[in-house]
């Protein structure tokens, strides 16, 4: 769930015309000209996510935490509100045979995250040992999800970078504006056919979060 404050400002003047409303039925002899008044009336409405520099998400902010400049002009805030934005995310969950001892861990983790959601946020899942494969398609159910995850053995080899990629492209059919894929693995990539360098460029391209909580062993944490 992303919280997003919505910033109304004043904007150019808007041009209201007004004429007769049966000018079709005058002579061109009758007609008057069109007045034409500007007024101060258009606002302009901007969404502002705020994060801190460990790219966690700050709440509790007011209208005097917020300044906007166009032109080097700061800009008048009208109005200020803070919501609480559906988001559609992509769980990308490690079920590969480095994750047998960790696997718990990492259901819990998941778990835990989905307990924290908006009731409109969306969630899709895809597990991934030898292949991505889509175990979940888009659901505001989070149980579904949890079920599937308590069915996933561990074992087999691990395409960690495939499965990103499928998540990015999954993501393309979220019905929300705000997107993100929380990648759920121990980290170790041995089995993809996209390399790093693939999913790093393919990511530039999408208006994509990705969040990562690692599942590591003591003496490697």
């Amino acid at each position: 769930t992303l919280i997003v404050a919505s910033l109304l400002l004043m904007g150019v003047p808007v041009a209201i015309f007004a004429g007769r409303g049966q000018a079709s039925q005058e002579t061109s002899a009758d007609k008057k000209p069109v007045q034409t008044l500007k007024i101060d009336v258009d606002l302009v409405l901007v969404n502002a996510t705020v994060t801190d520099s460990l790219n966690r998400y700050v709440s509790g902010l007011e209208t005097q935490h917020f300044q906007i400049w166009e032109d080097k002009v700061e800009q008048k805030l009208e109005y200020f509100s803070a919501e609480d934005v559906p988001i559609s995310v992509g769980v990308i969950f490690d079920v590969s045979g480095s994750m047998k001892d960790k696997i718990t861990t990492a259901r819990n983790a998941a778990a835990t995250f989905l307990k924290t959601g908006n009731p409109e946020d969306e969630y899709f899942l895809v597990e991934f040992a030898n292949r991505p494969e889509l175990t979940s398609d888009f659901t505001t159910d989070v149980s579904k999800l949890q079920n599937k995850l308590l069915l996933a053995p561990a074992k087999g080899m691990t395409a960690m970078y495939d499965s990103v990629y499928l998540g990015l492209e999954k993501l393309k059919e979220g019905n929300n504006p705000k997107k993100a894929l929380l990648l759920i693995t121990d980290g170790e990539d041995n089995r993809s056919r996209y390399t790093f360098q693939n999913v790093k460029e393919f990511v530039k391209e999408q208006d994509v979060q990705i969040y990562g909580i690692g599942i590591v062993d003591e003496w490697n944490s």
